[in-house]
């Protein structure tokens, strides 16, 4: 079990790292509002992919420590 936590925390590391640095890339993109200012279908679609990214990283957390406290 400890393989398998370490493995969910590296991959809950991974996303809380790497998605929120991507979302500044993207939301400084000229595709990511329209000449009005508004938001653009490639903002949209890329805030729903790193939010379940961020959303999976807390269930690998969770489950992490369920695998460490022998929960799961």
């Amino acid at each position: 079990m400890t393989v398998l936590a370490v493995l969910l925390f590296a991959n809950a590391a991974f996303n809380a790292l790497v998605w929120p640095r991507f979302y500044a890339r993207i939301a400084k993109d000229p595709r990511a509002r329209d000449a009005a200012g508004k938001p653009t279908t490639f903002l949209t679609v890329h805030v729903v992919l790193i939010s379940i990214a961020l959303v999976l990283a807390l269930a690998s957390v969770l489950a992490g420590i369920a695998a460490l406290t022998g929960s799961l």
